[in-house]
């Protein structure tokens, strides 16, 4: 049976689809059978991410309704077979969703996918609950900056609330200069937010790149390239320690 995992953030900006972009590309190069699932919906952006957007024609609510099957929605990766797309729709106005119907769906994905990704909107709205109401665990991403961690804490507070157990922490766009000038650490983060450390994402220039182009940022860097690949691995269940910054 797969695993379901929310990726979640109290605002946007942290890196949240970014890592699961390129925490899924890793899995599935690591030979996981991998669906990334876009929930952000009406503002969708894994597509891009993923360099798949001219192949995303139907969308996660299109299963729901039974206009297609989930076997027909998905996008598989021409570069990487074993990663699949399930896009969120665009539509201003969306079908709504009810909490069964969003359970059945994870229910088949779990029956086909070693993994799945989610990438929830930031915030606590409707799309953070499709997400992380059924999930097996949740990674909230965060960055260094007071905000962030602020948003982070409101972020872990209401999964607590919902009975999440299992919650990992992933801090994002970490720069040598800016742990040396501030009294925000790694620690820091950890604290505030009161969950374990899953991996840290250092700051890299190639990463807009990767996302604004859809090119695997795993074939153009190789530097936070391979944090999220160290982490892919520590969702496997490996003992990897966490790489320098």
């Amino acid at each position: 049976m797969g695993k379901i995992i929310a990726v979640v953030s109290g605002k946007g900006g942290t890196g949240k689809t970014s890592f699961t972009a390129n925490v899924g590309l890793a899995l599935a190069a690591l030979g996981c059978s991998t669906l990334c699932l876009d929930c952000d919906i009406t503002l969708r952006n894994l597509d891009l991410a993923l360099g798949l957007s001219d192949r995303a024609l139907m969308d996660f609510t299109d299963v729901i309704a039974g206009r297609c099957t989930l076997e027909d929605a998905v996008v598989q990766h021409p570069k990487y077979p074993k990663l699949h797309l399930l896009t969120a729709p665009l539509s201003a106005r969306p079908m709504p969703i009810a909490p069964e119907q969003m359970k059945a769906l994870l229910d088949r994905i779990r029956q086909t996918y070693d993994y799945c990704l989610i990438d929830a909107p930031a915030g606590l709205g409707m799309g953070f609950h499709l997400a992380s109401d059924y999930a097996d665990r949740a990674v909230v991403v965060t960055n260094t900056d007071a905000s962030s961690l602020r948003d982070a804490q409101r972020t872990v507070m209401e999964l607590d609330r919902l009975g999440r157990g299992n919650l990992h922490l992933v801090v994002g766009r970490v720069e040598k200069k800016l742990l040396r000038s501030l009294h925000t650490t790694i620690d820091d983060a950890m604290d505030a937010a009161g969950l374990p450390l899953l991996g840290v994402v250092p700051e890299d220039r190639n990463v807009p790149y990767a996302l604004n182009t859809g090119i695997p940022l795993r074939e153009c860097s190789n530097y936070a390239a391979r944090a999220y690949e160290n982490i892919a691995r520590r969702i496997m269940g490996q003992r990897i320690p966490l790489m320098r910054i």
